[in-house]
């Protein structure tokens, strides 16, 4: 056994993804976070203690450790989740693998933007009367090997974050005022700051300011009359108003949401938001990835950027947040979090052609990619492979055709899996003789990058195929889907 650090969810399980992403399992009809709710409001017992609330010892919590009995610990409190265990998206066995003890490190290392609390807010046991093993010290006892110390760094009980050392941390700041002015100095090692590593809110009297450096966040609380405050937190949620929603195709809009007055920011290649909502008492989060409000956006009115936030959203008539959104009115609000993600910027440093394999709303992360590519002389050849049902469900198809007739490095080539008789161009699936004919004409000189983006089982075979063809971890990047 290794002395790394557990994983969540476990390599090979159902809920992990090739090159890093994330999958949900099918569950049984009827298992749905929606009928989830509808039980929690049945009146239902779910924790078998017929509502009272008691102090859990380490012993007792370890006792409960089966699929017919359920107990586990997030942030010194257990809930019994015996009854949620047929709801959980990752599947069963990933939820097992806090049974018994102390699953606030599994969760956090997937779901930290899940509010847990109003989800199983009626499967509240109590709290711990001690704190129990967490699966890291449990490894520890069970195999002699000592595991990695984490730390927290803002000591409030919630956990922000873990303490990373890099010789990019932010040293100190400094802030001074004249009578009119405020003026917040930060200093750090990094020569070079870009608008993308900085958030900005003004609100209430309170100036947050948050500089992004590769794995960490830096966050300051500045209010007026008051000391500073530093702390390393979670997302940070602002209320965004809908500017503007047109239709992209038959089942998905275009959003432009506006920031609210002292909030500027900017949203990096391939970083994703969250949109959160209460339905029925239950909050609801869902990540999208922000776009351009067109596909190629000229340099001078990139500023745009940094008080409105465009996102492209599918609407499921039967999903549980997508119809509120496109119910949303001209005017209305929704909170949306600070961006994250794993891709980095400086993974295009160096690469003369990007290969992109989109499916459906995949299509989404591409949309910069594409965009900043094009505008770098030394970018050579841009591929896009884009599988969709039918025609109707391309997105933004007249513009990737006139994007590929102004510029020769760019191609795109649309593959359909349930097309009209009449069309002309590619049938099928991901597969690999696609994927192989995708890559004729390369050349060694070319410094290639993959980018793929779409459910998991596609992104799945998609990195299976491109490894198959030579490719290696360092030339993949898979969006989660």
């Amino acid at each position: 056994m290794s002395d790394a650090t557990p994983q969540f969810p476990a390599p090979r399980s159902q809920q992990r993804v090739s090159a890093g992403g994330r999958k949900k399992v099918q569950l049984k009809p009827g298992r749905s976070l929606m009928d989830w709710i509808r039980l929690t409001k049945s009146g239902k017992d779910m924790t078998g203690l017929h509502g009272r609330l008691i102090a859990v010892t380490e012993e007792e919590l370890a006792k409960h450790n089966k699929k017919t009995d359920c107990w586990m610990c997030i942030r010194g409190m257990v809930y019994n989740v015996t009854s949620y265990l047929e709801y959980h998206p990752g599947g069963e066995e990933e939820l097992m693998r806090g049974a018994g003890g102390d699953g606030t490190e599994l969760f956090d290392q997937i779901h930290s933007w899940v509010n847990y609390e109003s989800m199983l807010k009626e499967c509240l046991v109590g709290r711990m009367a001690s704190r129990p093993k967490t699966v890291s010290e449990a490894i520890e006892n069970q195999s002699g090997l000592k595991a990695p110390k984490q730390k927290l760094l803002n000591g409030t009980g919630n956990l922000g974050g873990f303490e990373k050392q890099s010789k990019n941390v932010p040293l100190r700041h400094e802030w001074f005022q004249t009578e009119d002015t405020i003026t917040v100095v930060i200093y750090t090692k990094q020569k070079v700051i870009n608008l993308d590593s900085i958030i900005v809110d003004l609100e209430g009297g309170v100036l947050r300011t948050e500089v992004r450096q590769q794995e960490y966040s830096y966050i300051l609380h500045l209010e007026l009359c008051h000391e500073v405050q530093e702390a390393i937190s979670g997302l940070f949620y602002r209320k965004c108003t809908l500017l503007s929603k047109t239709d992209v195709s038959h089942d998905t809009r275009l959003l432009c949401f506006q920031l609210p007055p002292g909030c500027y920011l900017t949203i990096s290649i391939g970083q994703h938001v969250y949109l959160k909502s209460n339905i029925q008492d239950v909050e609801v989060v869902r990540p999208y990835t922000p776009v351009l409000p067109t596909l190629y956006v000229d340099p001078k009115d990139n500023g745009l950027s940094c008080t409105n936030i465009y996102l492209m959203v599918k609407i499921y008539p039967d999903g549980l947040l997508t119809p509120l959104i496109d119910r949303l009115q001209i005017g209305d609000c929704i909170s949306v979090s600070s961006p994250e993600g794993n891709f980095k910027q400086s993974q295009l440093e160096g690469i003369t052609e990007l290969i992109l394999l989109a499916a459906g709303t995949g299509f989404t992360p591409m949309i910069k990619l594409i965009n900043f590519a094009l505008k770098i002389p030394s970018f050579r050849k841009l591929q896009l492979l884009f599988f969709n049902k039918t025609e109707e469900d391309i997105l933004w198809r007249d513009q990737l055709d006139q994007l590929a007739l102004k510029d020769k490095r760019f191609t795109v080539e649309y593959i359909l899996s349930e097309p009209h008789p009449e069309w002309r161009g590619k049938r099928g699936k991901i597969e690999m003789s696609l994927c192989s004919e995708f890559l004729t004409g390369r050349t060694e000189e070319l410094k290639t990058l993959l980018c793929i983006c779409g459910p998991t089982s596609f992104t799945e075979q998609a990195v299976g195929f491109f490894k198959q063809l030579g490719f290696n971890n360092e030339e993949i990047h898979a969006f989660s889907g």
